[in-house]
């Protein structure tokens, strides 16, 4: 029997256009850098948006010291978005603008690829997803790493061979100063700052009143800044007032991570005399040092804080610090550091109970009572956007944002608390009928 076969057409698919985004780095603090970031943005959202089959899924740019993961907020964004399925291809300008770390860098095109996301190096012509293009990747990389490591070794020499003439390597800025390629001179609008804050710390002021004063006052701190204790401590230790330098005080780890280290004899460090003017004398220098020994020594004694789970993963995105533990009475609760050293004219970050916070953690990790391993596990951070209001974003990229319901202020007393609270109802109930007597007795 003769079979019967029908041929069926291929039905047409339109395709899909693809979502394209762009990934532009410069180095930080560089106002040439800067300049050519906005440029890269530009040209990349043009570049998209332009491209017919492409669909724009935008451009992700940072700012950053390094060429690390960790050090770039936006490379992370990008990843979680291509993780989430919305993205399909990447463009890039070079392989050294991805990443320095020829390890990450394949680690992190081999997760895109498995995702379906390809990765257009423009400056190499390469696709992670066509067949040679891994091989080829690889070898660039590591040619990238090793031209990395030669340019930093070769910056490290000139570096190093200008302190051991008494140079002043890299000062862009010093509270105080004022600051040109050629020249450093006393500011004569800071400048009284710095001798102030030196004469009120030889005379006993805490750096705590000193820079709460200066904010009241309305001064401005470096860079226009708030003033804190740390600023007041930095300045106070600063021997560069005094116009003289010491030389190699930090150091940078490695050329990929370029970490910042302070030198404790892993290098020579040199102490240069009259650099630049001097805005205090050297007594005066030495007199603040004994205050910051005695500081020093006396903050030893003192008992370590206990750390805690939350301690790093709460942020406040009003000021941009993190929250830190606080105690009243025995009650726990955690508030916006800017809001406990500065008050509530800084950021109005309101306290969340330690005990409610607890709750809210177990409820949205959907356990019946908090757990402290699920919360290292799952929880990256905790943002506080608004009033009663947390934002819990996962490891895995996921966001879950919950409110919390204040507590009367008599559940949150302590034990302790409602102790005290009955004794002073119990004195005020005395006497008052003391006073009731007093009254009778002179009728």
């Amino acid at each position: 029997m003769r079979k019967k076969v029908k041929k069926l057409e291929k039905k047409m698919v339109l395709e899909k256009p693809k979502r394209v985004a762009a990934y532009a780095r410069v180095s930080s603090g560089k106002d040439a850098m800067l300049h050519s970031l906005s440029a890269q943005v530009s040209h990349y959202s043009e570049l998209i948006q332009v491209h017919e089959g492409w669909q724009y899924a935008g451009v992700y740019a940072d700012e950053a010291l390094t060429g690390t993961n960790e050090d770039r907020a936006d490379f992370q964004r990008l990843l979680s978005d291509c993780r989430a399925g919305l993205i399909d291809i990447v463009i890039t300008k070079s392989i050294s603008r991805f990443a320095r770390n020829t390890v990450t860098l394949l680690q992190t095109v081999r997760e895109l690829k498995s995702l379906g996301v390809d990765i257009f190096f423009e400056e190499q012509n390469i696709h992670t997803m066509s067949t040679e293009g891994e091989l080829m990747l690889t070898i660039l990389a590591s040619y990238a790493q090793a031209e990395s490591l030669s340019a930093s070794e070769n910056q490290k020499w000139r570096v190093r061979k200008g302190f051991e003439k008494g140079e002043l390597i890299n000062m862009r800025f010093l509270f105080g100063y004022s600051i040109s390629k050629d020249e450093i001179e006393i500011d004569s609008d800071t400048a009284p700052i710095v001798k102030e804050i030196f004469k009120r710390v030889i005379a006993g002021d805490t750096f705590g009143s000193i820079s709460r004063d200066l904010n009241k006052r309305g001064v401005s701190g470096a860079l226009g800044g708030k003033w804190c204790v740390q600023r007041i401590r930095d300045i106070v230790g600063n021997e560069k007032y005094t116009g003289n330098a010491m030389l190699q005080k930090h150091y940078r780890n490695n050329h990929l991570e370029k970490k910042k280290c302070r030198n404790t004899g892993e290098l020579p460090m040199y102490y240069a005399e009259d650099t630049h003017p001097a805005i205090i004398d050297e007594d005066t220098y030495k007199a603040a040092q004994v205050v910051l020994l005695a500081n020093k020594e006396a903050n030893k004694n003192r008992p370590k804080p206990k750390t805690s789970e939350f301690t790093g993963h709460i942020y406040c995105p009003h000021c941009g610090k993190n929250y830190k533990r606080v105690t009243n009475n025995g009650s726990a609760g955690w508030n916006c550091s800017t809001y406990v050293t500065q008050g509530k004219i800084y950021c109005h970050g309101k306290k969340i109970p330690e005990d409610t916070f607890k709750t809210i953690c177990a409820d949205t990790l959907g356990l019946s009572e908090y757990d402290v391993k699920a919360f290292s596990e799952c929880i990256e951070r905790i943002e506080v956007p608004g009033k009663n209001r947390l934002l819990f974003v996962f490891k895995d990229g996921r966001t879950e944002e919950r409110i919390w319901a204040d507590k009367s202020r008599r559940d949150s007393w302590t034990a302790e608390m409602k102790q005290a609270a009955a004794e002073r109802t119990r004195q005020r109930r005395k006497n008052n009928g003391k006073s009731n007597n007093d009254s009778g007795n002179k009728k």
